[in-house]
């Protein structure tokens, strides 16, 4: 009859089951596009950085992508970009890893008397290029920075800011960032021709003569009146 009270009933309204709380346990937010989740492996960054250096090894500058990167690196583009940004930063990370044995280079300046420095510079460097583990990773350094403007940027503001900046502050004299960029032309050119190039006989010279020959020209970019 119309009006009449629903019938009774036992069945409890329906609602959440038993033990479950919308106060102790709200719905998980979605993942924002690009950030890694908390349980992402502490190497991701790494291995990233690792098959970064390994295609613009492989393709240069210009043929590497970050989609490329990733692929490699077994993660999603989103994360290369979160980690590192645009494949520009993506390059100059990569390559300041593969740079860093030869930022030590200005502790070889300041190790010792000024009229050795030139030698010992020499040293150092030709000994980082002589070595093929670290040799590898400024091979593909440089052919990016020779083919590709973006990446020669990228690497003049670095041998510029970490390298020969510091070099020249150890030497305390008249015009210390020309000198020290000219020593570094003198040394990265015959590096050039001899591990990249390959002109012989200079490629297959024994590397401590290459250094008493190279050395003096050094000293006296660096010290010379």
């Amino acid at each position: 009859m119309t009006g009449d009270p629903p019938p009774a009933t036992d069945d409890p309204a329906p609602g959440p089951p038993a033990g479950d709380s919308t106060d102790s346990a709200p719905a998980p937010r979605g993942r924002r596009r690009g950030r890694p989740p908390r349980t992402e492996s502490a190497g991701t960054r790494d291995r990233i950085l690792a098959a970064a250096r390994e295609e613009f090894s492989a393709r240069g500058y210009e043929k590497t992508s970050v989609r490329g990167i990733a692929k490699a690196a077994g993660v999603d583009s989103a994360l290369v970009h979160h980690y590192f940004g645009t494949k520009e930063q993506v390059f100059e990370a990569a390559i300041e890893v593969a740079f860093a044995p030869a930022l030590n280079a200005p502790h070889a300046v300041a190790d010792g008397p000024v009229e050795g420095v030139g030698e010992r510079l020499t040293r150092f460097v030709l000994g980082v290029w002589d070595n093929p583990t670290t040799r590898a990773p400024l091979l593909a350094i440089l052919r990016s920075a020779v083919n590709n403007e973006t990446a020669a940027a990228v690497f003049r503001r670095l041998v510029a800011a970490q390298l020969l900046r510091r070099v020249a502050a150890q030497l305390d004299l008249p015009d210390a960032e020309l000198r020290a960029e000219l020593a570094a032309a003198q040394i990265v050119g015959t590096a050039m021709m001899r591990y990249v190039i390959k002109l012989e006989p200079l490629a297959s010279a024994d590397l401590e003569q290459i250094i008493a020959r190279v050395a003096p020209v050094v000293q006296g970019h660096l010290t010379a009146p």
